[in-house]
């Protein structure tokens, strides 16, 4: 898949989140996205599964809903980027910046979070700010 025909679907999406005619949801599935910058983008409720966002930049971006099974993460900047009951199932965040990232409800379970930088984020019980200096787990 192109950077055009991605550019596409996520317009499409764009229009579907926002309930306007034309749109449809997202279905990205083992897309390699590696390096893009899409900050601020609403991917909220996108099928995300397998695709490779390693290297993205991605701050302010709302992945609430998504299935990210199985994406892959590694040195992407999500700063501030929303994980709202998200399936991050077995996603790989090694060395992602999470800094004030919200977790709230999203499912983690065999996520590697290995060096992540999770300082300031809001963690999966929706209570727990980790904080400053958590890499990998949340302190």
């Amino acid at each position: 898949m192109d950077v055009g025909e991605i550019a596409e679907v996520l317009k499409q999406h764009q229009r579907f989140v926002s309930g306007k005619s034309g749109g449809k949801r997202a279905i990205l599935r083992e897309v390699d996205l590696s390096g893009l910058r899409l900050p601020a983008v609403d991917l909220t409720d996108a099928v995300l599964t397998g695709s490779d966002f390693s290297n993205c930049i991605l701050e302010g971006v709302k992945f609430d809903s998504a299935d990210l099974f199985g994406a892959d993460f590694t040195k992407a900047n999500l700063q501030k980027s929303s994980f709202i009951n998200a399936d991050l199932r077995r996603a790989r965040l090694n060395r992602a910046n999470l800094r004030g990232a919200n977790l709230t409800g999203a499912k983690l379970k065999g996520a590697d979070l290995l060096n992540a930088d999770l300082s300031g984020a809001t963690w999966s019980d929706g209570k727990t700010i980790c904080a400053e200096g958590s890499l990998g787990i949340c302190n």
